[in-house]
């Protein structure tokens, strides 16, 4: 007996490799192969809305700087408007100042004319009397 047991143990051959597709191996593959196709494609949109996204953003800082160089105009206009409207005040005032000048200088010669007819008035008066 123990040496049929021997012989028989002896005699059990080495399964043998068959190469064969097995429904689960097929489902594992494809949804391997689904997977990795959908994360390239994942990533290609990542990539081209990055590219799209970059291209934005040099836009809106092309219109940001053009709009910091309108704002120094903007800037230089308000300074330069400020100062005419000072040099305008001024000059109102000045004028209000040689309108005053002119008023007085007219009462001035108003009064003059007034003396100087008083006075050819007298003058007259009195040669009229001398013969």
């Amino acid at each position: 007996m123990g040496q049929n047991q021997g012989d028989e143990m002896a005699t059990v051959r080495a399964p043998v490799w068959k190469w064969e597709w097995n429904l689960n191996t097929l489902v594992i593959l494809l949804g391997f192969i689904s997977g990795i196709a959908a994360w390239g494609m994942t990533w290609e949109r990542l990539t081209a809305n990055q590219q799209v996204h970059a291209e934005n953003i040099d836009k809106l800082d092309k219109r940001v700087t053009t709009l910091e160089a309108s704002m120094r105009l903007l800037d230089n206009h308000e300074l330069r408007i400020t100062g005419v409207e000072k040099q305008a005040a001024e000059a109102a005032t000045s004028m209000r100042a040689v309108e005053n000048t002119l008023n007085n200088l007219s009462s001035d010669m108003r009064l003059v004319r007034e003396i100087l007819q008083r006075l050819e008035e007298s003058g007259r008066g009195s040669r009229a009397r001398a013969p």
